[in-house]
C-alpha cells in the first residue's frame, strides 16, 4: 500500500466520516483551527511559524525554494519528533487516514516518512478540499429531501423533540449554541466550516424525510447554508404549545441546572459558577436595547437575588427573572412574528402539545 490514495469524493470515503474513521490531519495548527475533517486529530507536518516562512519562500522563490527550506526545518530530532506523534497516533489507532490540504505535498511526505518507517497508510486524494466539497454537496443534496420543521415558543423543549426521532438533525448541537441570546455554552461555538462538516456527517446517513428545529438563520457564530436554510423555510411544520409553568421547568433544566453542572465540569465549581454567571448577566445585557432600560434593570435587579438565592441552594428562584423575560419579551416577539408571516407561512400540518407533535413527527412522511 505504498503512497496509496483513497478519493475524497467517493461514497465509501464519506461513509468513512459517518462512521468517524480517525483521520490524521497534518496541516499547520492555524488551518486546523479554521476548520477541519469530523474525526480528526491535527498532527501537523509544519506548524504555524514553519509554515509561514517556507510559504514566504514559495511566493519569493518559487517550489523548489520552498521545499528545500521545508526539508531544514523539519529534519532531525524534528523530523523525528513529527513521526514518532504520527506512529503513537497509529499505535492507538491502526486504521487512520492521512490528509493535507489537497491531498497532495504534505501528506504525501508524511506518507513516505511512515512507509520509511515501516508502516503504510492510505491518504485522502484530494484531502480536506475535495472532502469539504464533498460534504458541502451533501448538504445542498439534502435541501432537497423532505422537510419537517419543529416549532413553539421558548422553552417548548423543541431540541429535546427532535433528538427522540431516527431522522432529527440537532442544528444547536452541531453549532454548540443553543440559538438565543442565552445559548452560549462553555466550550467553544463551532467555526462555520466545522459546523457544516458536523451537519454533513450527520445528514450523509439521512436518505428521507428529516425533521428539524425552528432556527434563525445564525446559531452562535456559524449561519445554516443558504440552500438549506431556504427549504427549511418553506418546509411545513409541527407547533408546540405548552402552558407556562411547563416551559419554564424546562427553561431551568437547560439553562440553569445544566449549564452549572457544564460549566462546573469544565472548569471546576467555584470558577464554574463565576462564569456561569457572568454568562446570564451578559446575555441579558444583551437584550438591553430590546428591552428597554427599565425593563433591563428590574430584570437585572431580579436576576441578581435570584443569583444570590442560588448561592444559597435555591435554583428554582431564576423563575423570579425568566418568567417576566418569556411573557414580557419572548413570547410577544415570537408571536409578532408568527402573525407577520402568517400569509406567505408554510402550513401547519399539526399544533397541540408535546406528545403529540412527537407523535406527529413519527408519522410525518411514512
Amino acid at each position: 500500500m505504498t503512497l496509496a490514495a483513497m478519493s475524497a469524493t467517493t461514497p465509501a470515503v464519506l461513509s468513512l466520516i459517518r462512521e468517524e474513521r480517525p483521520l490524521i490531519d497534518v496541516r499547520a495548527p492555524v488551518e486546523f483551527a479554521q476548520g477541519a475533517l469530523p474525526g480528526a486529530v491535527n498532527l501537523p507536518l509544519m506548524v504555524d511559524d514553519e509554515r509561514h516562512q517556507v510559504g514566504i519562500a514559495y511566493k519569493k522563490h518559487g517550489q523548489t525554494t520552498a521545499i528545500e527550506l521545508g526539508e531544514r526545518l523539519v529534519s532531525g530530532e524534528v523530523k523525528q519528533a513529527r513521526i514518532a506523534a504520527w506512529q503513537a497516533y497509529l499505535v492507538e489507532h491502526p486504521n487512520a487516514l492521512i490528509y493535507c490540504f489537497r491531498g497532495g505535498l504534505r501528506s504525501q511526505i508524511a506518507q513516505q516518512w511512515l512507509e520509511d518507517a515501516g508502516i503504510s497508510r492510505p491518504r485522502l486524494e484530494g484531502g480536506w478540499k475535495a472532502m469539504r466539497q464533498a460534504l458541502c454537496d451533501r448538504i445542498d443534496t439534502a435541501a432537497l429531501q423532505p422537510m419537517l420543521v419543529v416549532a413553539g415558543l421558548t422553552g417548548c423543549a423543541k431540541t429535546t423533540l427532535i433528538n427522540q426521532l431516527d431522522n432529527g438533525v440537532d442544528l444547536e448541537a452541531y453549532a454548540r449554541h443553543k440559538g438565543s441570546a442565552f445559548g452560549r455554552r462553555p466550550e467553544e461555538p463551532a467555526t462555520q466550516i466545522n459546523f457544516e462538516h458536523a451537519l454533513a456527517k450527520r445528514l450523509i446517513g439521512l436518505t428521507e424525510g428529516l425533521v428539524i428545529e425552528d432556527e434563525s438563520r445564525q446559531i452562535g457564530n456559524a449561519n445554516i447554508p443558504l440552500s438549506f436554510w431556504r427549504a427549511l423555510r418553506q418546509a411545513p411544520r409541527v407547533r408546540i404549545e405548552m402552558p407556562l409553568d411547563w416551559r419554564l421547568a424546562q427553561i431551568q433544566q437547560d439553562y440553569i441546572i445544566d449549564l452549572e453542572q457544564a460549566y462546573a465540569a469544565c472548569h471546576g465549581a467555584y470558577q464554574g459558577w463565576q462564569f456561569m454567571q457572568a454568562q446570564l448577566s451578559n446575555a441579558l445585557i444583551r437584550l438591553g436595547k430590546r428591552l428597554g432600560n427599565a425593563r433591563l434593570q428590574r430584570l437585572q435587579r431580579l436576576q441578581a437575588l435570584a443569583f444570590k438565592e442560588h448561592a444559597q441552594g435555591n435554583p428554582q428562584a431564576h423563575e423570579a427573572w425568566l418568567a417576566p423575560l418569556l411573557t414580557e419579551y419572548y413570547d410577544p416577539l415570537y408571536r409578532y412574528h408568527l402573525e407577520k408571516q402568517r400569509d406567505a407561512a408554510p402550513p401547519e400540518i399539526h399544533v397541540g402539545d408535546w406528545g403529540s407533535c412527537l407523535e406527529a413527527a413519527r408519522q410525518w412522511n411514512r
